[in-house]
């Protein structure tokens, strides 16, 4: 079936993929006329509840602190908690228990409409506290795990440093075994593992737990696919704090791009947005992780396609072409949305194969121009930080660098279907010009567009309530990430701890010139500055 085993770590993490489980559980169907164009046997599991009955629950291990995880309990209306795992029974000790309860969270009035089988009020900002408060899916009780040894929030211990989550790990996996007890159940039931998707935040101590985790999970799987979107908090903070995040970022890429087989850095605030994105809170994590999984579920979208065949494809695929006979690992992401029944021009789109190009002119077959590569108006690129105080965030507006490959998930009509063709042959033809500039571009179409349910924040001037929007999503292998790896090596002396240095600047510089094969010219060093 080509599973595919979530695993979550972190707040942001957590925003991100209750966006992504409600979006796939928007897509069931239950009329026995319906079927749905999604396959949910990729990301979703079968089970009996604890009343006899069929379930289907996400394939997903959430990690989140103490406090964290709002309303969520281990028990729910499918499945009653399981008994307490090991860690919790070593902590009992003999003698008189003394009991410490504190306030119970109560659920909003999103949840309990939700409970009642009635139809949920608007979220508001104000009205999202935790990311289960718009949690639309039920969880197997193996998915949730609390981590008790930090609270979410404390500034007595925060869990803030990459060093903090690597020694954590350290400690619960050599007491526990953290891949058997919560991993493997899931991973045994997968026929045939098509990937591990992590969510997980670059920027905390979250970095340093993902990538032990990762290396244990790299070790046990071998060369399964690993994708890492990697989420960096991109607003404005104090000198200090930008420090030790961007130390955190340094030791996440090195470290989880070396074992990831795709690592997607995602900001949670574009340099730019259109006038289209309006109302957008960037300091509401349930606004930054709409946008974000809206590319990510737009970009992974022909992953789990059941019955289009034109446009399903496996995560591996995307990986062949990004690499393009390197080393690439590291992809940067774009995102562009548009009114649900119009075309990029405005025009409502006929599903027609004779349809023009996106340059308003006729189709004339092997056209295999820059055009083919999109470039779209929402880039998640994290700014590269800059110690400059007079600098709001960083380099930001860099000129784009060469693309060697670049993988595209259209959800609406923008192509027509001989054009598609040609741009997925274009590259593989040694006589056109996308050959002879050793660009690899692989492009795919459904007609499934993004759904927007009540659970999801207005932050699209179209498409409000619970319609449907078109996008065109991009995951893009480009010099820029040399740049970027390159800036943030400029940065690496002077804040990464001197143990660390040698092996971290060493690895990052390899990583950098798989960017910078073959493109010698076009830039200037200027450029960067």
């Amino acid at each position: 079936m080509h599973e595919i085993v979530t695993l979550q770590f972190g707040q942001q993490a957590n925003y991100v993929a209750t966006h992504f489980w409600n979006t796939q559980e928007s897509y069931f169907t239950y009329g026995s006329d319906e079927e749905s164009p999604v396959d949910h046997d990729i990301h979703f599991r079968p089970g009996v509840g604890a009343d006899g009955s069929d379930t289907f629950t996400p394939r997903t291990v959430i990690y989140d602190l103490k406090g964290a995880f709002g309303t969520l309990r281990r028990d729910n209306a499918l499945y009653q908690s399981e008994e307490d795992d090991g860690r919790n029974q070593q902590c009992k000790r003999p003698g008189q228990p003394q009991v410490i309860q504190q306030p119970a969270i109560t659920p909003n009035e999103y949840q309990t409409h939700l409970d009642s089988g009635l139809d949920p009020p608007r979220l508001t900002t104000s009205s999202v506290r935790y990311w289960s408060d718009y949690n639309r899916v039920y969880y197997h009780p193996r998915s949730i795990v609390q981590l008790h040894e930090y609270e979410l929030g404390s500034s007595i211990a925060p869990f803030e440093r990459w060093s903090t989550g690597e020694e954590l790990f350290s400690n619960l996996d050599r007491e526990h075994d953290l891949l058997d007890k919560d991993l493997r159940p899931f991973l045994e039931e997968a026929d045939h593992l098509q990937a591990v998707q992590v969510f997980a935040n670059a920027d905390d101590a979250w970095g340093g737990f993902s990538s032990k985790y990762l290396e244990a999970v790299r070790d046990e799987l071998g060369k399964t696919g690993l994708w890492v979107w990697a989420l960096e908090d991109g607003a404005r903070k104090t000198r200090e704090k930008q420090l030790l995040q961007s130390s955190n970022v340094i030791q996440s890429l090195y470290s989880l791009s070396s074992t990831a087989s795709l690592y997607v850095p995602l900001t949670t605030v574009p340099v730019s947005l259109p006038d289209y994105i309006t109302g957008f809170d960037t300091s509401s994590r349930w606004h930054t992780a709409a946008l974000q999984m809206t590319a990510i579920e737009t970009a992974t979208l022909p992953s789990r396609l059941k019955n289009d065949q034109s446009a399903r494809s496996r995560l591996d695929d995307f990986e062949t072409i990004l690499s393009n006979s390197g080393k690439r690992r590291i992809a940067t992401m774009d995102l562009s949305l548009s009114n649900s029944n119009a075309a990029p021009n405005g025009d409502t789109a006929p599903h027609d194969d004779r349809m023009p190009g996106l340059n308003g002119h006729a189709h004339s077959g092997h056209d295999d121009s820059d055009t083919d590569l999109l470039e779209l108006d929402i880039g998640f690129a994290p700014a590269v930080p800059s110690l400059d105080p007079s600098s709001r965030r960083g380099t930001a507006h860099r000129p784009t660098g060469a693309v060697f490959s670049q993988v595209q998930s259209l959800r609406g009509v923008f192509k027509s279907t001989l054009e598609i063709t040609d741009v997925n042959q274009a590259s593989r033809n040694k006589r056109s010009a996308a050959a002879a500039r050793g660009v690899r571009i692989g492009c795919h179409q459904t007609s499934l567009l993004f759904p927007l349910q009540s659970s999801f924040p207005e932050i699209y001037s179209f498409g409000s309530g619970e319609g449907k929007v078109a996008a065109r999503a991009t995951l893009s292998a480009s010099a820029n990430v040399a740049r970027d790896v390159r800036a943030l090596l400029d940065l690496a002396p002077r804040i990464v701890g001197v143990e660390d240095r040698e092996a971290l600047v060493e690895g990052l510089s390899t990583l950098a010139e798989e960017y910078e094969e073959g493109w010698s010219g076009g830039e200037s060093d200027d450029d960067d500055e």
